[in-house]
């Protein structure tokens, strides 16, 4: 680093004199570029920040608009509110902002009274908004049933509204990464500014040189968030001592595990934070180009990053002498077809430079030699958007967000059976249990927990009586799954284990490049294994006994996998069938011995019975069997041929009786 990027130009304030960089460099517009970060200085922040929750002077409305938003209706939301704005002739702005993270509730509307408040209604669509715009603007009754809480209310105006951060779905998480998600305009530079962002990286670019960044983050404990997790700081540290001209910056957003969407929700709710931390860590490695590889399924997060881009382009943020520190650094976006192996860093290079997304041998590591043969630091979304806290807060700060020896927090993607889904942020080390019962709710009424799994594809399945453990990285490993990029799925007794295992086993087997055998034939393999489990056997006892030491075979062929693949996708993708053998094996040995699954998922092994005293002869079960399975006479009993029956339930759906009943 040239000594000049470390001279600051005169803060104009001869008074306070001599002055040193703030660290809020960009917020201190009332003092110039630089200036003390005095108590003026903090309290004009914390009223730009106020401000930017408000979005403004006066009433305002801010609709959840983002992928799930949308996909529950809040663009015929934001129709209609237009609509009845106009009609009642109400000046009120209409600001579109991303997912808050409680994806369960959308959509999302949020406004802001004449007072300041800004309170949070969801629940919200197109079948309710109008009954929403008539309470609030007609009756003036802002407390009504889609209130979920309030935001800051310093005056207390509305005592009776809980905070929004005190709700249950809330009230454990730690907002870093998610803080300004579904809060701010996601397509607003200066919303992004007035809610603290860029203050970090304009720290790093005038008062820092590469190398102490890269201490600060390696000090912070920040680690890689979309896979193995990697000491972010570390990597960065072994691209700078390379002695090339040119580096490169890539930030994965390849969001391929099913049920994760963390990735989307950040780029489409806050992209001025990733684009931050792009130009903060591509300051530590000495990197001059930096793209963005996002899957071309994500039209709406590209869309908005491109804009954020360009807005910052435009503000001398990305570009030429970034905030006149000499250093240069600008971002391209590179839109994947959506192959899962893409998200592994070595495929993504080979996909940016033409090529066909395949894995490379390692070493040289990216870091080393990456990107056409030059160094090339690989972070992805939720990584990247971390940076900005560790440069903001200081690396000490962001660490005692962590629990234990953990540091930081981590997004998660909650779905399946419970009550809660969503984003929820954590700190790192936080009990599963806290996350799966007090923030998603736990499962529904008259179910019970059974498992959760964690890390996609590449993760495994933790039974119910472990769910106290904490949620690290090596704790994890230890039980056979990982956190990966954050996906967790919530199982409960409804769920055949078999079947799960299957499910992802068909996934990766789909998904392998096909590169190495052990991947390729494999995986394909324990498919086929875990499908002839799920079926009906046909043969003697001896046939059962070649069953049972196909699980044998499977753990064994399992193993190999994972030991011998030559990538991290294939090395973790026999996960799901390991760890469900190891804390399910009963599932898998019923469905040998006893030709039958204890969850009643498996339709290859369930049979069906009619019930002769329910039976009407109503015909309707035969009319919907799709193999001419059952046989009766009209208002006569009606009976299952088992040769026939495939167990596909059809006949089940269709009796208005409830007398087809499964016996297995």
């Amino acid at each position: 680093m040239r000594e000049s990027q470390l001279v600051t130009p005169c803060c104009q304030r001869c008074t306070h004199a001599p002055s040193s960089p703030c660290s809020d460099l960009l917020e201190c517009i009332d003092h110039g570029p630089v200036c003390h970060d005095d108590e003026t200085c903090r309290e004009a922040r914390a009223a730009r920040r106020a401000r930017a929750l408000r979005g403004g002077d006066g009433m305002v409305l801010f609709v959840g608009a983002g992928t799930c938003g949308r996909a529950n209706g809040a663009l015929v939301v934001i129709d209609k509110i237009s609509e009845y704005l106009g009609q009642h002739d109400l000046d009120i702005p209409i600001v579109e902002t991303g997912c808050v993270g409680y994806c369960q509730r959308e959509v999302f509307v949020d406004f802001v009274t004449a007072d300041g408040v800004r309170l949070s209604y969801c629940d919200l669509g197109p079948d309710t908004i109008d009954e929403w715009l008539e309470a609030v603007f007609g009756d003036g009754a802002l407390t009504n049933r889609f209130l979920l809480g309030r935001y800051d209310d310093p005056d207390e105006l509305f005592p009776d509204v809980p905070a929004l951060a005190d709700t249950p779905f809330f009230a454990l998480q730690t907002k870093v990464v998610l803080e300004n998600c579904g809060v701010i305009d996601p397509s607003s530079l200066d919303a992004a500014l007035a809610a603290g962002g860029f203050r970090g990286a304009a720290r790093a670019l005038t008062t820092m040189t590469p190398a102490d960044v890269c201490d600060e983050v390696i000090a912070s404990g920040l680690r890689g968030r979309g896979g193995a997790g990697f000491p972010t700081g570390k990597k960065w540290q072994i691209a700078l001592k390379q002695p090339r001209a040119q580096k490169y910056l890539i930030c994965n957003a390849d969001e391929g595990d099913p049920g994760a969407f963390m990735d989307r929700a950040v780029l489409e709710s806050d992209p001025f934070r990733v684009i931050e931390g792009m130009l903060v860590a591509a300051y530590a490695i000495g990197a001059t180009k930096g793209y963005v590889y996002c899957r071309a399924e994500y039209p709406l997060a590209i869309e908005r990053l491109r804009e954020a881009i360009f807005q910052c382009r435009a503000a001398g943020l990305l570009g030429k002498d970034i905030l006149g520190s000499l250093i240069d650094f600008d971002i391209t976006i590179k839109q994947g077809a959506g192959a899962f192996v893409c998200g592994e860093e070595t495929a993504i290079l080979a996909s940016i430079e033409g090529g066909r997304g395949m894995p490379r041998p390692r070493p040289p590591f990216p870091a080393v030699a990456g990107l056409h043969g030059k160094p090339t630091v690989l972070n992805n979304v939720e990584t990247l958007a971390n940076v900005p806290a560790v440069l903001g807060r200081g690396a000490e700060q962001y660490r005692d967000l962590g629990l234990g020896d953990a540091a930081g927090t981590k997004v998660f993607a909650l779905s399946g059976r419970v009550r809660n889904t969503g984003l929820v942020e954590v700190p790192v080390g936080i009990p599963l249990r806290e996350v799966v019962y007090d923030i998603g709710g736990g499962a529904p009424a008259g179910h019970e927990i059974k498992a959760v799994q964690i890390g996609g594809p590449s993760g495994g399945c933790i039974p119910a009586h472990l769910l106290d453990v904490p949620t690290d990285y090596g704790t994890l490993q230890e039980l056979g799954a990982m956190m990966g990029s954050g996906g967790m799925v919530v199982m409960d007794e409804r769920t055949c284990m078999v079947d799960v295992a299957k499910f992802f086993m068909e996934f990766i087997r789909n998904e392998s490049c096909g590169k190495c055998t052990p991947c390729r034939e494999g995986t394909t393999r324990m498919h086929e294994i875990l499908v002839d489990l799920s079926e009906r056997p046909v043969g003697d006892q001896m046939h059962r006994l070649e069953r049972f030491r196909g699980i044998l075979h499977l753990q064994e062929l399992a193993e190999t996998v994972k030991e011998t693949s030559l990538c991290g996708l294939g090395q973790s993708a026999a996960n799901p069938v390991l760890s469900t053998l190891r804390y399910f094996r009963d599932e898998y040995e019923a469905h040998i011995m006893e030709s039958r699954c204890p969850a009643g998922v498996c339709q290859g092994l369930r049979v069906y019975d009619i019930e002769p005293g329910l039976c009407t002869g109503c015909t309707l079960c035969a009319k919907n069997c799709p193999n001419e399975a059952i046989i009766g006479k009209r208002k006569f009993a009606h009976s299952i041929i088992v040769d026939r029956c495939t167990g596909c339930g059809a006949c089940a759906e269709a009796c208005p009786k409830h007398a087809v009943l499964a016996v297995a």
